[in-house]
């Protein structure tokens, strides 16, 4: 069994997505680029006139557990592709006879929390491999899997709705590990384009 944190890249996103906004936006009011994008589109997202964000996008591909991964796709408005245990067959060589799962953040290794959690898991891989190798198929084998089973997942969102995501996910009333990565998310996507995604709209 392998054990790995939560991880990301941005693996695509909309090019000049500023000068783009600034057009959508303009056009809301039939006015000229002034060469002012960044100050134009803090304006708009100042004002709460957030619709102009819509027209940028971005993909990530995210690996995290399949808890994270049963809330995040709730977001009605985003694309996904998730790595299906329903063909993907971990007893193959690809995935050296092993399941992979996600650390969990709030407990200490070696503490006894830990250690049943790791100790679960692996029982749930034994029984996992067990069945594959009486004949069962990767499908009726994952009845037996964590909720801690890496996932592997690339997510598209336009730029209002990933302002909407942080703003949720990121918050401390969210699940922990749900804070983890998408706070990893957030502050990428803030270096990127921080007048889009720092709240106020400023750098």
């Amino acid at each position: 069994m392998k054990i790995i944190s939560p991880s990301f890249e941005i693996i695509d996103f909309t090019e000049n997505a500023l000068e783009k906004i600034e057009r959508a936006g303009r056009n809301c009011y039939l006015s000229e680029p002034q060469g002012d994008a960044e100050g134009f589109v803090s304006r708009l997202i100042k004002s709460g006139h957030e619709t102009p964000l819509e027209v940028a996008h971005a993909s990530i591909r995210m690996i995290c557990d399949r808890g994270v991964m049963a809330e995040i796709t709730r977001h009605r408005l985003c694309s996904f592709s998730i790595q299906s245990t329903r063909y993907v067959n971990y007893s193959k060589e690809k995935f050296r006879g092993e399941i992979s799962v996600v650390k969990p953040l709030f407990w200490e290794e070696n503490s006894v929390r830990y250690e049943l959690w790791k100790a679960h898991c692996e029982s749930s891989e034994f029984a996992y491999m067990s069945l594959i190798e009486f004949g069962a198929t990767a499908q009726e084998a994952r009845s037996v899997l964590p909720t801690s089973t890496a996932t592997n997942i690339i997510m598209t969102a336009n730029f209002r709705e990933f302002r909407h995501i942080f703003d949720l996910r990121c918050s401390p009333k969210s699940h922990p590990q749900m804070v983890e990565i998408l706070t990893q998310v957030r502050d990428q996507f803030i270096s990127r384009w921080p007048i889009l995604f720092n709240k106020n709209g400023n750098k």
